[in-house]
């Protein structure tokens, strides 16, 4: 048996996997803005359409030919009714979010990302998964502010490109909080290639059609294009193993360690863009996103608090309930002696 880790080591294999993470996170980000914005393929449905469809046919081979992972046992009625809407919901969030990279900036998109616990906590309330409070409320308008005030101070702010990004926010949100419902109440807790093999093929079924009607007319008719196929095909395997790497965060670490990671992470993509894309950043961009930045740690710290004495709590109710056992068997081991004693007189 190896011998446990020590607390050096746990915190490296922790930052291990956060590089992991960040890493691919940060390529599949500047990738799919650099094809979408700078190599001449301006089809943002198509490169979605074709993400899902590579990672319906690995995660399918995985699944049915090598036997990775199991299939769950779910029947069609529950697949129409439960993973459906979640891939119509994966493939609007996909498409409007690859369609801004189209008109804003990598930098201010990754600001505006910092509305999404508000956006997933009135997603929350509304399905009866989050509990409405007055302190998390005001954490979120926080949030807001710090958000609408980056936006104010954005120099390249077309309203086309908010609009989607903002859109595809909300659609993410309620697409998470609809996963959170499947694995609660309808007890179907998947790993991510089960997750590809089954939402990927609905939500490229969904892409299927707005590509044929949007998209494709004008890639037949563009002559000029030129399409770089081993370019796409490098971008789909990031974005294939972008899906591994979150389980693999995850599952090693914790999803709050993620959450401090993706802050971290947007603060490099924010500096990074600058540097690649020659995005202009104002004072306040800066301003905005440090406000709204403060309030997700914020909210944060709360969630993990009430998190801990939840925790407490149950081990408390354990602990008394364990005591009240044990003084209950002491008292009856106790009454039999007295009765055996009156028998023996």
């Amino acid at each position: 048996m190896a011998p446990p880790l020590t607390a050096w080591q746990q915190a490296a294999k922790a930052y291990f996997y956060v590089v992991i993470w960040m890493s691919i996170s940060m390529g599949v980000i500047l990738f799919n803005k650099y094809i979408l914005a700078y190599s001449g393929f301006k089809y943002p449905i198509a490169l979605t359409l074709w993400h899902m469809v590579f990672c319906t046919s690995i995660a399918t081979t995985m699944v049915r030919v090598l036997g990775v992972t199991k299939r769950l046992h779910m029947p069609q009625k529950e697949y129409i009714n439960r993973v459906v809407p979640i891939g119509a919901l994966y493939a609007a969030s996909l498409w409007l979010s690859n369609s801004a990279y189209l008109h804003l900036s990598v930098s201010f998109i990754q600001m505006t990302k910092a509305l999404m616990p508000g956006l997933v906590y009135v997603c929350g309330v509304a399905l009866g998964m989050e509990k409405l409070t007055g302190v998390t409320s005001f954490n979120m308008c926080i949030i807001a502010v710090g958000v609408a005030i980056a936006a104010y101070g954005e120099i390249n702010f077309i309203w086309v490109g908010v609009a989607e990004q903002l859109s595809a926010l909300v659609f993410e949100a309620t697409r998470l909080m609809l996963v959170q419902v499947l694995i609660t109440r309808q007890g179907y807790s998947m790993n991510p290639i089960q997750s590809l093999y089954y939402v990927s093929p609905a939500c490229a079924a969904f892409l299927a059609l707005p590509f044929v009607v949007v998209e494709l007319p004008d890639i037949l008719a563009n002559t000029a294009l030129v399409i770089n196929y081993p370019m796409l095909l490098l971008n789909a395997i990031t974005a294939f193993g972008l899906n591994l790497a979150v389980f693999l965060l995850i599952g090693k670490t914790s999803a709050l360690t993620m959450n401090i990671a993706g802050v971290i992470k947007d603060w490099m993509l924010i500096f990074a863009s600058q540097h690649l894309f020659g995005n202009s950043v104002s004072f306040l961009n800066y301003l905005g996103y440090v406000i709204a930045f403060l309030a997700v740690g914020m909210y944060n710290y709360n969630k993990m608090r009430s998190m801990k004495q939840k925790e407490q709590a149950v081990s408390k109710d354990r602990e008394s309930g364990k005591a009240d056992k044990e003084a209950a068997e002491a008292a009856a081991d106790g009454g039999g002696g007295v009765e055996a004693g009156k028998g023996n007189k």
